[in-house]
């Protein structure tokens, strides 16, 4: 796995909800958050917690992004197509959930991992002792979860087992 995550928002805000941005922090990965998904993040609410975590310094400074033509073909979102951009610059695994960002990934050679494999991979690299715990954080949260996806997941790469 690469050295390098470039974050997209919606990891970021999930995982803020669920308390869990030491996931990220403590990946040792070098993280890049494209400016565009910074300000993505700052204009959420006051009370939300990502926006509170970059208000406060949490993370790497925004980079600043060049938008690549064959990315903006896709018509993705200011954030998603600048970290699809940023990573292929960098040759950098992007950070996304978006299932239209994940597509344009495969089609344009971009490694990529969601939330899910995020939490997966902290588990599994002995960053956290339960990736079912943070991942019910997250659905209590509000985040939409596939039951058979975590499931599978989970087996898969961890041993654990997701509750019915």
């Amino acid at each position: 796995m690469s050295d390098m995550w470039v974050l997209n928002a919606s990891p970021v805000i999930a995982l803020a909800k669920a308390n869990s941005l030491f996931i990220l922090a403590e990946s040792n990965r070098e993280l890049i958050i494209p400016d565009a998904v910074a300000e993505e993040i700052r204009q959420g609410p006051p009370q939300d917690p990502a926006r509170q975590a970059l208000e406060s310094g949490w993370g790497p400074k925004p980079a600043v992004s060049k938008l690549e033509y064959d990315v903006l073909e896709w018509g993705l979102g200011q954030g998603e197509s600048a970290v699809l951009s940023l990573a292929r610059q960098k040759t950098a695994w992007a950070v996304v959930d978006d299932r239209a960002a994940r597509n344009a990934c495969k089609a344009l050679g971009i490694r990529f991992i969601g939330t899910l494999g995020v939490i997966l991979l902290a588990k599994v690299e002995g960053r956290i002792s339960s990736s079912v715990a943070v991942l019910k954080t997250l659905q209590n949260a509000g985040l939409y979860l596939d039951d058979e996806m975590i499931r599978t997941g989970l087996l898969k790469s961890t041993g654990e087992i997701w509750p019915v």
